[in-house]
């Protein structure tokens, strides 16, 4: 960079003397001459290391001695470009053209800071010399068409594209750029006998091909774009790419016969890499119905995983598949795989935990929901998943920690209301009735008809035989909202039973082992009330019923042993 720039300077010092350009002024002196000369050099010196902050004051000085010196303003104009200050650049650069414009130096400066400065028709005029002076030098004309398309001149850009290929011939750059100029006009059959003229000139160079037939799918001429894709793979029947845009083809067309044998034929490439499978397999499966993604497709995700068992993506789309067919446990491996590959993927570890949970796998929902936290410590999804794993396997500190961490973290409503509740069920558990009341009415401060707090919470007040009032209160909105819900229904009359108000529980009981004759519970609970109204022998038939639908403990035993609570 440093040469060439030197020997631009060079080309300017070689050309006529100040005297010489200004024969009608006072010629300088010598001693003049030379001081500016050295002054200059001195710059130069500085200019070369790229300290513009020392060079631009020896350029300023050297100017100062030698105003209509063209060289010395390039060089000041070309300082301050190199330091970014174009606005300072700029009246440099106007100048050394000015006092110079048969010097493609001072125009290419001076074109390059006007579009810097967004001045595209001043830059343009410029470049419009430099390709008509250079003909031979077809990057003027190039940036000349950028220039007009920065202006939407298309047809004076397309004018300078001609240009360029006379002088070079057809090529693929700039058979694309005149291609992307006649879409933006609209000019969709102009663009595409512009890609017939490129492939006729090479009819074997099948990325002409492939372009071709990319341009005719983008714009619905799939019918053209057909024969262009049969011709790629005549010339090359293991093109992949190929086949994955017949397989589009045909999957438009409904023709999904067809299409799956064209992805079958793409994904036995193993040169096709997983990122491209992964991407059109998802597309495809996306376009489909579910009921329609047959065996072809789990075939395509199984032959993905097979072949690039080290990327994330296949065993994502195969634990996909997997969970639509309701396959859960295949399905939450398959996911389980691909997180271990790729730990970032949030969603992922969420499907897995859910399908932990689908599984009642609690050890696995802990498991994996402490390896989600190493990668995610702020996630609060993923403490509640821990905090209610530890919940069912009893182990209330543990569920207590995470979930409080979970509050800590949350910001989601929808997700605090879950945790609030987990947390009284907890709370209550392990004996700390108030930490369980406080957050049972969190929840309800969020959702006041949340049907797990209001069943539990009424029902442990009930246990409790505390706040018997707001239990029913919660209890009766509960049974409003969920009239056939048995255990509902139950817990209702539970907190009529605690309120030594036997004939209302025993309502509410008859209604729920109407609704639910196979819960022992409800069966032990409507004998409690019967022996609590004195039908002591009607209260013994629905102990024993309750026994036989599963309910085992000392309790049932000594009722029905006793005949009395």
């Amino acid at each position: 960079m440093k040469a060439v720039a030197l020997a631009v300077l060079m080309a300017f010092l070689a050309g006529p003397t100040i005297a010489q350009q200004k024969k009608k002024k006072e010629a300088p002196t010598a001693e003049q001459i030379a001081e500016a000369e050295r002054v200059f050099a001195e710059g130069m010196k500085f200019f070369v290391q790229d300290d513009f902050d020392q060079a631009i004051p020896a350029f300023q000085k050297s100017l100062e001695m030698s105003p209509e010196n063209a060289g010395v303003s390039y060089s000041l104009a070309k300082a301050y470009d190199k330091k970014g200050d174009t606005d300072k650049a700029m009246p440099h650069a106007e100048k050394a053209f000015l006092l110079s414009p048969e010097n493609k130096f001072a125009t290419t400066l001076l074109a390059d800071i006007y579009e810097k400065k967004h001045k595209f028709a001043e830059a343009a005029k410029l470049y419009q010399l430099l390709a008509t002076r250079y003909p031979e030098n077809t990057e003027y004309a190039i940036e000349l068409a950028s220039l007009y398309l920065q202006q939407d001149q298309y047809a004076e850009a397309l004018k300078a594209y001609d240009k360029v290929e006379k002088t070079l011939g057809l090529s693929e750059e700039i058979t694309q750029q005149k291609q992307m100029v006649l879409l933006k006009q609209g000019k969709v059959n102009e663009a595409i006998k512009e890609g017939e003229r490129l492939i006729n000139s090479d009819p074997s160079e099948v990325e002409y091909l492939v372009d071709q037939a990319e341009l005719l799918m983008t714009h619905d001429r799939s019918e053209q774009a057909i024969p262009v894709l049969e011709k790629i793979l005549q010339l090359r029947s293991d093109n992949a790419q190929a086949h994955i845009m017949l397989a589009e083809l045909y999957r438009k067309k409904g023709d999904l016969k067809r299409c799956n044998e064209e992805l079958g034929k793409a994904f036995a490439d193993p040169a096709l890499d997983a990122t491209t499978k992964a991407r059109v397999l998802t597309s495809y499966m996306a376009m489909l119905p579910q009921e329609s993604q047959n065996e072809d497709v789990l075939t395509f995700a199984r032959s993905l995983v097979q072949s690039h068992p080290e990327q994330s993506q296949g065993h994502v789309i195969l634990g996909d598949l997997l969970a639509q067919r309701n396959d859960k446990a295949a399905a939450r491996d398959s996911y389980a795989k691909a997180v271990r590959l790729d730990g970032s993927l949030n969603e992922v570890w969420q499907r897995v935990i859910q399908l932990d949970g689908d599984l009642n796998q609690m050890d696995s929902v802990v498991t994996h929901a402490e390896q989600a936290l190493e990668v995610f410590p702020n996630q609060a999804v993923f403490w509640y998943a821990s905090g209610s794993a530890n919940l069912a396997k009893k182990q209330y500190k543990k569920a207590t920690d995470a979930l409080e961490e979970a509050r800590r973290l949350s910001s989601d409503t929808k997700l605090l209301t879950f945790i609030h509740a987990q947390l009284g069920d907890a709370y209550n558990a392990m004996g700390k009735f108030e930490a369980s009341d406080g957050a049972y009415e969190d929840a309800l401060k969020i959702d006041a008809n949340n049907e797990h707090v209001l069943n539990n919470y009424g029902y442990f007040l009930s246990l409790r035989k505390v706040k018997l009032d707001k239990a029913t209160e919660m209890t009766s909105r509960l049974v409003k909202l969920f009239p056939q819900n048995a255990t509902y229904l139950d817990t209702h009359a539970w907190v009529y039973f605690a309120r030594g108000e036997y004939a209302m529980a025993r309502t509410f009981l008859e209604k729920a082992v109407k609704l639910d004759a196979s819960n022992g519970t409800i069966w032990e609970h409507y004998g409690d009330v019967l022996f609590q109204l004195n039908e002591k022998e009607k209260a013994l038939e629905q102990w024993k019923k309750a026994k036989s639908l599963g309910v085992a403990s000392e309790r049932i035993e000594k009722k029905i042993s006793t005949g009395s609570l």
